[in-house]
């Protein structure tokens, strides 16, 4: 099946609007305004589940046709689906007893108690989705099934690293826990997806969240070419801290690993 998708015939719909003179159908364009690509691969299920090990309350942004849904359900997890296409809300409500809710996730306010996020979301709106989680003050974890090269950015798998995650470093860890081809998908996306989950560590590495994003955003602010100059001029006792954190002077700052940055904080803030 996964070869017939990797042809084109992966869509009913699309089989019709090709036999009845080409276009698209509503369902199409709705699919594409909404970047909608289902998940099919029952394996491709099975890794997401594992990697989310779910548990407790569970919240799914962009539930679909429920297959990710169910299997969350079946692992035990209290799963609140929530979808934006009216035509899937309802099939889905009609299919199981499950909570699914009409409307866009990232405009929902997070739970008062412990909760994890586990979905396949639309990658339009991938960065809104992880802003939302990084802001829920009660979130565990989440698992997002991204783009391949978002989840390698955010997770330092190209051996650089992004604003976005040295910034949450010291509360969330990043980890690529897998990939998944385009051909597990329905319709069949230009790109190969990963698996991205985000940790919420026990205890913070700082103690300053104010002091921590200010070195952070100084760090990245691109002064002087290399992490040293753009901090040297703010902060004493450079020489020794980057001695300690191990970081060369002309490091560029998307070089410097998290752990670096908090040794190099540590040093700068006794």
């Amino acid at each position: 099946m996964a070869q017939d998708f990797a042809h084109g015939n992966y869509s009913y719909t699309q089989n019709k609007a090709r036999k009845s003179g080409g276009g698209r159908t509503p369902r199409d364009r709705a699919r594409r305004e909404l970047s909608q690509n289902f998940l099919v691969d029952r394996h491709a299920v099975e890794l997401m589940v594992k990697a989310a090990r779910p548990s407790g309350l569970v919240l799914e942004p962009g539930a679909g046709a429920g297959v990710l849904t169910m299997a969350l359900a079946r692992a035990g997890a209290r799963v609140v689906g929530y979808e934006i296409d009216p035509l899937l809300v309802a099939e889905l409500r009609a299919r199981t007893k499950l909570k699914i809710v009409k409307g866009d996730f990232t405009a929902v306010r997070p739970p008062s108690e412990p909760f994890a996020v586990v979905g396949n979301i639309p990658y339009s709106i991938t960065s809104k989705i992880v802003d939302w989680c990084l802001g829920a003050p009660e979130l565990t974890s989440a698992t997002l099934l991204t783009q391949l090269e978002y989840a390698r950015k955010r997770s330092g798998d190209f051996g650089r690293w992004s604003l976005v995650t040295v910034e949450s470093w010291p509360w969330f860890s990043w980890e690529l826990l897998g990939r998944i081809g385009r051909e597990s998908f329905r319709p069949v996306p230009s790109v190969d997806s990963g698996i991205l989950r985000i940790e919420r560590r026990p205890e913070p590495l700082v103690d300053d969240g104010e002091a921590w994003q200010k070195l952070v955003e100084l760090g990245f602010s691109g002064v002087g070419g290399s992490l040293y100059a753009s901090l040297n001029r703010h902060y004493n006792g450079m020489g020794s801290a980057f001695a300690r954190a191990g970081i060369a002077r002309d490091t560029v700052v998307a070089f410097v690993h998290p752990d670096q940055w908090v040794t190099l904080f540590t040093s700068l803030h006794r």
